[in-house]
């Protein structure tokens, strides 16, 4: 461990067993960099928790300093850059246990969807994992979860059963929808507004296997594919998971050919029925457009990764969401508009999406929680890559026009995990309800009253 001697203010921090470090120290930087490198952290203090005893000693030094705090697992959802205070990183608490009787899986705070999917998958079962298994378990359920098969089993914080977390104040909790309920409410869907997750126990799906991948078609027929789509979402069965994407995809090695370098439409599959019904209700999609590359087949749950495609190596990006009412001639219109062939070969956004909701997804949650997409009929989100200052302007504005023109379709809110940076508080809050945020902000004043989580999508305290 890095030691902090002459540094009366870090005493305390030399009883963890993970790293302390500090701005110069040999493995600072490696300690603060994330999966998306376009938020880079320079905190004043880094450890690298090893369990709960040095998040509990942390936040209570934290606490004691009046010093904000952070917390990163892989930084998949890194939007904001930590600056000054202090980032806990629970990469290293990586434990996850199945129970095949019970169907459950605890999962430590800094384990990834992989590492379930990995354990899960020699009993048959499954996480309800989203588009990467590359990404952290914790934040993502901490934000809702946006699941691949989210029309067929809900959202995966609906699926939590309990959590272990660190409060503000330093005290170890257990919660669940007994014990301290409304901290377990704040806990499934409003982020990590109330406490530092040190672990949860999920429950796991009895799927072995699913029928899944991409349906790619020259970006030319774009157009053909998203107006079929759209009609056929509106016949399919609830478990029929799917989302039509337009992709400009950059010349790396990284991407497999053909797609690589290319423009292309999209419609990603997910299906945890029968191949055979599958295959038959995907049937007009294929008939609707030329496809070059088709990779839907019956698969492994655990290989879900092919279905989405998503990039594995890190990377500075720019994301961001909207929630739909609905797809509108009008909405869909205004999409191809901003992103479709008319935009050009040189539109700076590499993926523009729509994700069928509804279904299990529409329903409420068995145990009430603080997730507030349940009303929309689709999903909207982008991603743009921010590499030198030229492209990087070029992202920002058409982030900006794509969501300023889609804006009379929406809902008005987004969702926390995919909002992008946080701006003011008016912003912050369209991730929720005016009563939810109302509500969240009156658990933040229980349990975080001095606002020491303040970083990333933050809830002010009422």
């Amino acid at each position: 461990m890095t030691t902090t001697h002459g540094t009366p203010d870090l005493f305390a921090l030399s009883e963890i067993n993970g790293p302390v470090l500090r701005p110069g120290d040999p493995a600072y930087a490696d300690e603060v960099t994330g999966f998306n490198l376009a938020a880079l952290h320079t905190p004043d203090v880094v450890i690298g928790a090893t369990g709960p005893d040095d998040i509990v000693t942390a936040m209570r030094w934290a606490k004691a300093t009046d010093t904000p705090v952070a917390v990163q697992a892989t930084g998949h959802g890194a939007n904001f850059p930590i600056e000054h205070g202090l980032l806990i990183n629970t990469s290293r608490m990586t434990d996850v246990q199945t129970d095949p009787t019970t169907r459950t899986a605890t999962i430590a705070a800094g384990a990834k969807w992989s590492d379930v999917m990995s354990a899960a998958a020699p009993h048959g079962l499954a996480g309800l994992c989203g588009t990467s298994t590359d990404a952290g378990v914790v934040g993502y359920i901490l934000g809702g979860g946006l699941p691949v098969l989210g029309r067929t089993y809900g959202y995966a914080a609906d699926l939590v059963r309990s959590f272990q977390v660190v409060t503000p104040d330093g005290h170890l909790r257990e919660t669940d929808p007994q014990s301290e309920p409304e901290l377990f409410w704040a806990l499934r869907g409003g982020k990590g507004n109330v406490g530092i997750v040190t672990s949860l126990v999920t429950e796991l799906l009895p799927l072995p296997r699913l029928y899944g991948g991409g349906l790619h078609t020259p970006g030319e027929h774009a157009e053909s594919l998203l107006r079929a789509w759209s009609d056929w979402t509106r016949t399919v069965p609830d478990e029929m998971c799917s989302m039509f994407s337009v992709l400009r995809l950059p010349p790396i090695p990284q991407i497999p050919e053909p797609l690589r370098g290319g423009f292309w439409g999209r419609v990603a599959i997910a299906w945890p029925g029968d191949p055979a019904e599958g295959e038959a209700l995907i049937a007009p999609l294929r008939r609707a457009a030329p496809m070059a590359v088709d990779t839907v087949e019956d698969m492994e749950s655990a290989a879900l990764d092919r279905i989405h495609m998503e990039p594995q190596d890190p990377l500075p990006a720019r994301e961001c969401c909207l929630l739909l009412r609905d797809l509108s001639p009008d909405a869909l219109s205004t999409f191809l508009e901003q992103v479709g062939p008319a935009a050009g070969p040189d539109y700076p956004l590499l993926v523009a999406s729509l994700r069928h909701m509804g279904g299990a997804l529409a329903r409420p949650s068995a145990v009430e929680d603080a997730v507030c997409a349940r009303d929309a009929g689709y999903f909207m989100e982008s991603v743009g890559i921010l590499a030198a200052p030229p492209v990087a302007e070029a992202v920002e504005q058409a982030t900006t026009r794509l969501y300023t023109a889609m804006a009379p379709h929406s809902t008005g809110h987004t969702m926390v995990n995919i909002h992008g940076t946080p701006g003011d508080e008016r912003d912050r809050a369209r991730a929720w309800t005016p009563e939810v945020y109302a509500r969240l902000r009156h658990d933040k004043a229980v349990y975080d009253p001095s606002n020491l989580l303040r970083y990333g999508h933050a809830v002010t305290p009422a």
